[in-house]
């Protein structure tokens, strides 16, 4: 195996956390399939943040448990308009920002009270999983479009998005930073959807759940912030989870830029804001709040892992083609030159012992591709890909 790339102070301590610290029966990310590496479910392997840490445990001692209070969440969205505007410069009242469960909780939200009855769901791919699943679509015709690679980096094709819009109004998922390709799409890219949108009388959910996870990539840029159509159109939603690991507490916003939306949201959104939770919005709070030195240092380690990652798959997987990603902390590979016999996902679980993501549920014509997580320790990065690379020399 090569060496390891040289590691700065600040990001060492995620690399000295161990296997047996991470095999854990009640981590879902390395529970699945028993005695294998996980590198499937999108979070990372380096715990949170101190400040969020501290203020879940503060909660706890005070037995802060109960539900979400206004208080609460006022403070709540108050830091999350404050982080939007200090690292998006996106300035949003935080009378517009709404807690939610989760991003695909926001989507359901979306889907059911914000789009035109049976118009359909145009799913640029490959997707995050769950927007190609029949429940959170709730019957609707759903378009893949798949992206295309231009310039050695993944982009939407945009004329097969117009060509969706053929039969009439439709409503597209944007998913800026993207999952799984890594793209981070430009102010130019974001225009160009937005008028074809407008052109054709439709709608856009943006989920930016991976907006601070831009490595060294071109800065995020809110979909709702680069014209008055776009802020229209659109509905967000974002949360800490990626960033800062917090899936499981729960927590989420969901952004309205349309005044009328808003307003309709106030009609019902009362009875959406209780599955969202309170150590969540503690969490979420001191995330938003002072958090940019975690932020800073997590980049910088996901930036050595990518290249870790880059370098040992040329070296010992010579066929996997893949491009870069700017940002987030998956990479996708395309495998279809190492002529796996079946799935390749299923192939490295039984003879590799590491869990991946099947590119075939990120949409069809994938179906040679997988999803890796490298947000992990550099020993454990090493150590997939060269079960990786002997399960296939085995064959």
């Amino acid at each position: 195996m090569p060496s390891p790339i040289s590691k700065t102070e600040s990001t060492s301590r995620f690399d000295a956390i161990t296997r047996d610290e991470l095999d854990r029966p009640d981590s879902r990310k390395w529970s699945l399939n028993e005695g294998t590496i996980g590198a499937w479910v999108a979070e990372m392997d380096f715990g949170t943040a101190s400040n969020v840490r501290e203020a879940i445990l503060g909660a706890v001692a005070k037995d802060e448990l109960g539900y979400l209070a206004p208080p609460t969440w006022a403070r709540t969205t108050a830091a999350a308009s404050a982080f939007f505007e200090r690292r998006y410069g996106w300035a949003v009242d935080p009378e517009r920002i709404h807690h939610i469960a989760d991003v695909m909780g926001a989507f359901d939200v979306f889907v059911r009270h914000f789009t035109a009855p049976g118009s359909p769901i145009i799913v640029p791919t490959p997707a995050y999983m769950p927007f190609l699943v029949t429940e959170a679509l709730q019957g609707r015709e759903t378009i893949e479009v798949p992206g295309v690679i231009e310039d050695t980096r993944w982009t939407l094709d945009f004329d097969g998005i117009e060509r969706a819009f053929a039969n009439g109004p439709a409503n597209v998922v944007l998913v800026n930073p993207h999952n799984p390709t890594g793209a981070i799409y430009t102010r130019e890219e974001l225009l160009r959807l937005a008028d074809i949108v407008e052109r054709g009388g439709g709608r856009v959910f943006a989920d930016e759940i991976w907006a601070p996870l831009t490595l060294d990539g071109p800065p995020h840029i809110p979909y709702a912030s680069i014209s008055a159509e776009a802020a229209r159109h659109s509905v967000t939603s974002t949360a800490a989870s990626k960033a800062w690991n917090v899936a499981g507490l729960k927590s989420a916003q969901i952004i309205f830029t349309n005044d009328d939306d808003l307003e309709h949201y106030r009609t019902f959104g009362f009875g959406v804001v209780w599955g969202s939770s309170i150590l969540g919005a503690f969490a979420a709070e001191a995330a938003y709040s002072s958090s940019d030195e975690w932020l800073d240092d997590v980049n910088g380690a996901l930036i050595e892992n990518r290249e870790l990652l880059f370098a040992l798959i040329a070296e010992h997987l010579p066929g996997v083609r893949a491009v870069v990603p700017e940002s987030t902390y998956v990479a996708w590979l395309d495998v279809s030159a190492l002529a796996i016999d079946g799935p390749p996902a299923k192939f490295f679980l039984d003879n590799a012992g590491v869990t991946l993501t099947a590119g075939a549920s990120c949409g069809a014509g994938f179906e040679q591709y997988v999803r890796i997580v490298f947000a992990t320790p550099k020993p454990v990065l090493e150590e997939i890909i060269r079960r990786m690379a002997d399960a296939l020399a085995a064959r």
